[in-house]
Parts: C-alpha cells; sequence; structure tokens
C-alpha cells in the first residue's frame, strides 16, 4: 500500500503543481490578455494619431502649395508694380522737365510783356492823345457844321417864304 500511497502523493503533488501551473498560466493568459488588449488600445490610437498626422501633413502640403501659389502671385505683382513705378517716375521726371520748360518760358514771356507792355503802352498813351486832339478837331468842324447848316436853314425858310409871298 505504501507503493500505492507513494503514487498517489505524488499524483497529488503532482496534481497540485498542475494546478499551480493551471493558476499560473490562467494569470498569465488573463495578464497578458489585458496587456494585449492595452497594446491593441495603444496601437488603434497611434494608429489614429498617424492617421491625423497624415492628413495634417496632406493639410499643410496642400496650404504650402496654396502659400507658393500666393508667393509667386505676389512676386509677379510686385514685378509688376516695379515695371509701373518706374513707368510713372519716368513721366514724372517728363512731367517735371515740361514744368520747368513752362516755367521758364512763362518767365521769357513775362519778361517781354513787361519789356513791351511798357513801351506798347507809351505808343498806345501817344496814339491815344493824338486820337484826343483830332476827336477835338472833329468836335469843332462839327461845331462849325452845325451852325453852317442852322445858317444855311434860317437862310432857306427866308427864300421859302419869300417864294410863298411872291406866289
Amino acid at each position: 500500500m505504501e507503493d500505492k500511497a507513494a503514487p498517489q502523493e505524488e499524483v497529488n503533488v503532482l496534481m497540485f503543481g498542475v494546478i499551480q501551473l493551471s493558476e499560473s498560466l490562467n494569470y498569465v493568459f488573463e495578464t497578458t490578455e489585458a496587456k494585449i488588449e492595452r497594446i491593441s488600445k495603444t496601437l488603434k490610437s497611434h494608429e489614429e494619431t498617424l492617421q491625423q498626422l497624415g492628413k495634417q501633413t496632406e493639410q499643410v502640403a496642400e496650404v504650402e502649395q496654396q502659400i507658393k501659389e500666393v508667393v509667386q502671385l505676389l512676386q509677379e505683382q510686385m514685378a509688376k508694380q516695379q515695371a509701373q513705378t518706374h513707368i510713372t517716375k519716368d513721366w514724372l521726371s517728363s512731367i517735371e522737365k515740361d514744368e520747368e520748360e513752362m516755367k521758364a518760358k512763362v518767365q521769357q514771356l513775362e519778361m517781354y510783356i513787361n519789356n513791351a507792355a511798357s513801351n506798347t503802352l507809351k505808343e498806345l498813351q501817344d496814339k491815344a492823345e493824338d486820337h484826343f486832339q483830332l476827336l477835338r478837331g472833329l468836335q469843332t468842324w462839327n461845331g462849325v457844321q452845325k451852325r453852317n447848316i442852322e445858317t444855311q436853314d434860317e437862310q432857306l425858310s427866308k427864300l421859302q417864304k419869300m417864294s410863298e409871298a411872291m406866289s
């Protein structure tokens, strides 16, 4: 019986060992399952983050492209504005030159007018005086002629009265 007892004891020890192994394996299984689930959740979270980063990267690339296009347009506009500014500066320079020439011409004209006006004014005053004298002479002659006409009118009237008296 002792022989049988030993194997029963060994079986019990083995069974106890198997139960402990089973519990340990179960614990390892449960903790591993929890770890795998945490790892799975972390991986899923990282995967979602990677997808968001991928979308953000695409958006950044689109924004970068748009910025490059805007910069290109701005550079083109700046080049056009610089060209327009150059044209405008040339035009303003030309206008300023024309203005200076006009000022010089106006000054020359003013000097000419001032010189000519003083000479012309004297000539006009002399002519006005001559015309005034002529006008006085004509007024005097006109007065003489008026008196002659009045005298002739009186003589004509007398002749008419004489003519009527004779008829």
